[in-house]
């Protein structure tokens, strides 16, 4: 059953027994029976097959995490020494901005509670690591939440509202967002993730006319792009910016703020292990915990 397990786990990632045929070396026709063979020893169907694309149901979804573990114990065996317990992984994809912050003392409060498991962190842009949790490549995920509705049986924890803020070298003089975003260069948030996709939309909709000259993922490069005086950027104010650089000013959009929401994705509660939920809980209070400290007013 490991065969058809591994198998299993490759077309729900793929969607089409196809193309998990392609990935593994089989024909669709084997991913077909080794699909077919599993449904009877389980006794339930496992996917929605609609057309060429072939979608986990319910109990498919359900299954798919203790089959990843069952695979994975699998895969350990003989390589654990005698009387020493195969340790428990725990998968979490993370941006950039969650690792610097909420993630290191969440992890450390994790391996204080299950001295047994081990963390594996994936990072990543949101929208890849999105599609991973639906995958079922890894447990859950910290990103910006999608500007679009997710899959029905992924759900959605709120960590943080971050607030768009102009920044502009310390040296640059007035407080009018709008004039000093039209009359400097200009450096991007990234349009591949959903938080350069909020500044392009921001962006369209009030019609400015920009003299781009660099677009970066990394917040804090881009910080520093500004330090450095290449132009001023629209970023949102993380915890890791809850004090700016000396080198920058931020200043705020008033009504015209705009925010990221950045949070947890992940299968349904009860569907998770009793160490992932604790990994989730214990992010989760940590981003609460920053959210009531004060926050420096500029």
């Amino acid at each position: 059953m490991i065969r058809e397990l591994k198998t299993l786990v490759v077309v729900a990632r793929e969607a089409s027994f196809a193309a998990a045929g392609d990935r593994i070396g089989l024909t669709q026709a084997a991913v077909s029976a080794q699909m077919q063979r599993l449904e009877r020893e389980l006794g339930f169907v496992l996917f929605e097959r609609v057309g060429r694309s072939a979608r986990l149901n319910k109990m498919g979804h359900q299954l798919l995490v203790p089959a990843q573990e069952l695979i994975a114990l699998y895969d350990n065996l003989g390589t654990t020494p005698p009387g020493v317990s195969a340790s428990v992984l725990v998968s979490v994809g993370a941006i950039a901005s969650v690792q610097r912050t909420l993630l290191p003392d969440a992890l450390a409060g994790f391996h204080r509670q299950h001295p047994g498991c081990r963390t594996r962190v994936i990072p990543g842009l949101s929208m890849e690591l999105v599609n991973r949790v639906d995958a079922g490549e890894i447990d859950m995920a910290a990103v910006i939440r999608p500007p679009f509705s997710m899959q029905s049986d992924l759900c959605w924890t709120a960590l943080a509202r971050e607030p768009f803020r102009l920044v502009v070298p310390r040296d640059v003089a007035g407080d009018d967002w709008a004039a000093l975003l039209s009359r400097h260069p200009f450096v991007r948030y990234d349009r591949a993730s959903f938080g350069g996709r909020q500044v392009d939309r921001f962006l369209r909709e009030r019609q400015f006319v920009l003299r781009e000259v660099c677009e970066v993922d990394e917040l804090e490069a881009i910080v520093k792009l500004v330090a450095n005086g290449v132009g001023v950027a629209l970023v949102p104010e993380t915890s890791i910016f809850r004090r700016w650089p000396a080198a920058v000013r931020a200043i705020d959009l008033g009504p015209h703020t705009f925010h990221r929401d950045v949070g947890l994705v992940h299968r349904a509660v009860e569907t998770l292990s009793e160490p992932v939920r604790g990994l989730a809980a214990l992010i989760s209070t940590l981003a609460q915990g920053t959210l009531t400290r004060p926050q420096k007013q500029y």
